[in-house]
């Protein structure tokens, strides 16, 4: 029962002293309002920016990764041999790549037309994913539609050549080979080849041009159309010549996607378009390099004005730490004292830095990329415990200047 009551009253002595310490510290803060704000905006300013660039810096790679797509695919995915794609080829590959990490899977399938005679290349794909992997083509008047089969794109060499201007109607003709168009990829005997051209027959299309295409590369001698509506035209079901990805993934991250793509589908051959995931892996550690070393400035920066801060209060306060010496204070005592106003210092300059680093990551995010940026929750107990340790490292010096206050030298003639 007794150790009971001793253990009872150890506690109660132990709380008021915690009680009684977090007093001093509060109340010494308070009596010096001046200095607190500067130490605190000082520690929140260095708190915000680390915070800030810590967000950006985890946050880049899916930036970054988001901007570079707007040069177009960074995988194709090519038949193997023979072989054509088909539908299920495509639901294999989503679920490999993974729906997340697709900014945009357009599956392309060419077949030969005569336009006035002439031969010229049409282009099936689904024109939602088309432009989701090509944001760079420039298009005069509007992408086409699969509510709107008829309204075509043409590349600019194929519009100057026909003259053809937004509006415009042409026709198009060839040959539809229905169910016979399987057989093609046979070795036929010349009775069933004659069976097959006996079975194929015309087709014949008015297109709408619904928009010019420029890209200076090989698309401007194109034609292109909704997918659904080239497989219509030539009477067989999708079998696509190429597929052409755009994912969010560094070079090792596409490689490893390409690998496991050749060995769950044995019909493709994927290949990574390497100088893009090349370059942007290259202006990524060079972004992150340099986030990195503002980083550490920064902190070395705050160090400094928090130690200068700390001296500057310190030598304030001789007289009050002599006096307190003076009545029995230990040197441990009155150096906790000051630590704890340090720590104090750290956890309210850090919370407060959190909260506008992240607004100031975001403004950042907006106007460089043109997106929002995902709030890193583990940023706020990293910045408050970084910058608690950094306030009580820059004031270790300072507080050790107690050791070097005799009360009988500061309080003499008083």
């Amino acid at each position: 029962m007794e150790e009971r009551i001793n253990s009872i009253n150890n506690r109660r002595r132990l709380g008021s002293r915690r009680r009684m310490y977090l007093k001093m510290v509060s109340s010494s803060l308070i009596r010096r309002a001046s200095r607190l704000i500067i130490a605190v905006l000082a520690i929140a300013i260095g708190a915000t920016i680390l915070s800030g660039l810590v967000t950006i810096y985890y946050d880049i790679p899916r930036q970054l990764g988001r901007e570079f797509r707007s040069y177009g695919a960074n995988l194709i995915i090519l038949p193997r041999g023979d072989a054509k794609l088909t539908h299920e080829n495509l639901n294999l590959i989503k679920g490999i790549i993974g729906e997340s990490k697709i900014v945009g899977l357009a599956p392309y399938r060419y077949q030969t037309v005569k336009i006035n005679e002439q031969p010229y290349i049409i282009a099936g794909t689904d024109l939602i994913q088309a432009e989701k992997n090509s944001p760079f083509w420039y298009i005069e008047g509007k992408w086409g539609s699969k509510a709107k089969p008829d309204e075509v794109m043409i590349g600019r060499e194929i519009a100057n050549t026909l003259n053809l201007n937004l509006g415009d109607s042409f026709t198009v003709k060839g040959v539809r080979y229905g169910q016979a168009a399987e057989a093609s990829r046979q070795d036929l005997s010349a009775e069933e080849n004659l069976k097959r051209d006996m079975a194929s027959q015309n087709f014949s299309r008015k297109l709408t041009v619904c928009g010019i295409v420029t890209t200076g590369g090989a698309e401007e001698g194109f034609i292109f159309t909704d997918i659904d509506m080239l497989d219509e035209l030539i009477g067989d079901e999708f079998r696509g010549d190429v597929v052409e990805c755009s994912v969010v993934a560094d070079a090792e991250e596409l490689q490893s996607l390409s690998n496991r793509l050749e060995e769950n589908i044995n019909s493709i051959q994927p290949r990574a378009v390497r100088r893009l995931t090349q370059s942007q892996d290259i202006v990524l550690g060079k972004l992150q390099a340099l986030v990195l070393l503002v980083t550490v400035v920064v902190l070395i920066i705050t160090m400094i004005s928090v130690y200068t801060t700390m001296m500057a209060m310190v030598a304030e306060r001789r007289r009050e730490i002599a006096l307190k010496k003076a009545l029995g204070a230990e040197n441990g005592l009155v150096m906790g004292e000051l630590l704890g106003e340090g720590v104090l210092l750290g956890f309210i300059g850090g919370a407060l830095g959190v909260l506008l680093g992240f607004e100031f990551a975001q403004r950042v995010s907006l106007n460089v990329f043109g997106r929002a940026i995902n709030f890193w929750w583990p940023i706020v107990p990293i910045t408050i415990i970084i910058f608690i340790a950094i306030t009580v490292l820059a004031s270790i010096l300072p507080v050790r200047k107690v050791m070097d206050i005799h009360p009988a030298i500061v309080l003499k003639g008083e």
